[in-house]
């Protein structure tokens, strides 16, 4: 698209993602004046400046450009919004720094730091917010690709009247100190607005804050986004097809079981038909789609709101988790009886999902003939494009790796991947994350199976034979085309787990 926007204007084209400027480059241009015209230094050499810009059609500040960049022609190419707004990441000041200028100017010191807090983790695109208060300081810590980063901490002093900040945007009680609270914030700032979660939790330090960070850019994703094979997604789109049945995704809190949910309703979502979801809490909304709130405080719970979506004449129902055996049991009937059900279930992998279901009492003969596909997944780092370098390794010469992973690799030498970290990944060598999947798609073998009251074992084992892979394997693939590192695999799903002998994974013994 933006090529095309480019061409359209006649001028080239600044991907501004695989080519991304680094803070000194950025920065070599003026704040207010980057700003106020929407451009970034995109490329400079002795000979000549590229400026991109989403607004070529404009009058460009030639006398102050030509004093930054004296005797060198400029250019301008075209970068979409998106990419210009994210290059001006690199003119935020450390947030320590604001926060003391913002104390010295003793205006609305709790709002403002909150504020600046938000904005920082919206623009460094992360997912959750932790204020963690210790005995003497709290520290602000974001969670960016799925891991931890401390970005600063704040006087205790000042803590008391941020938590309160935070209470009242959540219309949580603010003399409550010693119970848990959970709440919703919708900030707005810049016209842009982002939803977020709030959790506060008390501790022998004070009250800890969590906020997960809803994302908007979700409501885009496509299944091939979200890291699934062809083969995978063939699998997923031909048992989404069907007018009934149910799919189950597998996983712990935060490894995208919501995200692969909200990418098949995408799909699934037609005028002519009725899609309604019961969610605790309804993270994005889907115009076109019914979406109910669990609300304990009035006696919905999945299973009440279960029984009156069924009701509501829907085709397609999402239950956001299956968490007790009343709303089990409700579920499987629903897809027994001409519905097509979508569902996230607690289970380490596919093939640990049915004896669970079956172990709360649902009937096996109602498993067998509802169960259509069962996913489990994780999410792992993606290595960052800007910095990815390949090296000849020998993944069989080095201690650090197990046996069992060592079995996936060929013997002798073989390129990998891995990023040598850059200022566009802070130095990390990541940037955003992918999903690996297991796929166990329910057979006529398998149906006949669920009704022994099978073991995961022998479970797995009918569907290593049919074709399945585990987390493992389809992570292996992933390392090998360059799209993450071989010990960020083993750190998300360790072989030593998923890997036993003749395939059939360790985790999923005979007692289980």
């Amino acid at each position: 698209m933006g090529q095309a926007i480019a061409e359209s204007f006649r001028i080239p084209f600044a991907d501004l993602t695989s080519r991304q400027p680094s803070r000194e480059q950025v920065t070599k241009i003026p704040e207010a004046l980057a700003k106020k015209h929407r451009i970034v230094l995109f490329e400079q050499t002795p000979e000549k400046i590229v400026l991109a810009t989403d607004i070529p059609v404009q009058q460009y500040p030639k006398a102050e450009l030509s004093q930054i960049f004296p005797n060198i022609p400029i250019s301008i190419a075209y970068a979409s919004a998106d990419e210009i707004e994210g290059t001006f990441i690199h003119y935020r000041k450390p947030l320590e720094t604001r926060f003391t200028k913002i104390i010295k100017e003793q205006k609305r010191v709790a709002p403002e730091i909150f504020e600046e807090i938000i904005s920082d983790a919206a623009a460094y695109k992360s997912s959750d917010v932790h204020f963690e208060p210790q005995e003497k300081q709290v520290v602000v810590r974001f969670r960016i690709d799925g891991v931890l980063r401390e970005v600063a901490r704040l006087d205790k002093t000042q803590y008391e009247n941020i938590i309160n900040r935070i209470k009242v945007l959540a219309h949580l009680r603010i003399d409550e100190h010693y119970a848990a609270q959970d709440g919703a914030i919708r900030f707005a700032k810049e016209g842009k607005s982002t939803d977020l979660r709030v959790s506060i939790a008390p501790t022998l330090d004070g009250e800890k804050v969590a906020i997960r960070i809803l994302g908007q850019y979700i409501k885009s994703f496509t299944l091939s986004d979200l890291g699934l094979s062809t083969h995978d997604q063939e699998i997923l789109s031909q048992s989404a097809k069907k007018p009934y049945g149910m799919i189950l995704v597998t996983g712990p809190t935060g490894s995208g079981k919501t995200t692969t949910l909200y990418a098949l309703l995408k799909i699934l979502n037609s005028p002519d038909l009725n899609v309604t979801t019961i969610e605790d809490p309804v993270e994005y909304k889907i115009t076109g789609i019914n979406q109910i709130q669990v609300n304990l405080q009035t006696g919905l719970t999945f299973a009440k709101g279960l029984r009156t979506i069924v009701r509501q004449d829907p085709n397609i129902i999402l239950v956001g988790e299956i968490r007790d055996t009343e709303t089990a049991e409700i579920a499987v009937n629903a897809a027994l009886t001409g519905h097509l059900l979508l569902s996230t279930f607690h289970a380490n992998d596919a093939a640990t999902a049915i004896p669970r279901l079956l172990d709360m009492g649902v009937e096996p003969f109602l498993l067998a003939s509802t169960l259509e596909l069962v996913i489990a997944q994780r999410l792992v780092r993606k290595i960052c494009e800007n910095c990815r370098q390949s090296e000849s390794v020998n993944v069989h010469d080095s201690l650090n790796i197990s046996p069992a992973a060592k079995s996936y690799f060929p013997a002798g030498p073989i390129n990998l991947y891995h990023g040598k970290g850059c200022k566009s990944c802070s130095d990390t060598g990541f940037s955003g994350r992918t999903a690996i999947y297991e796929i166990i798609q329910i057979t006529k073998e398998l149906e006949e199976l669920a009704l022994k009251h099978p073991s995961s074992e022998q479970i797995w084992e009918v569907a290593r034979k049919q074709g399945a892979q585990t987390l493992f394997k389809d992570g292996v693939e992933k390392v090998k085309n360059g799209v993450t590192t071989l010990e960020e695999l083993i750190r998300v799903a360790s072989p030593n787990e998923l890997n036993g002998e003749n395939g059939v994974p360790k985790t999923l013994s005979k007692a289980s």
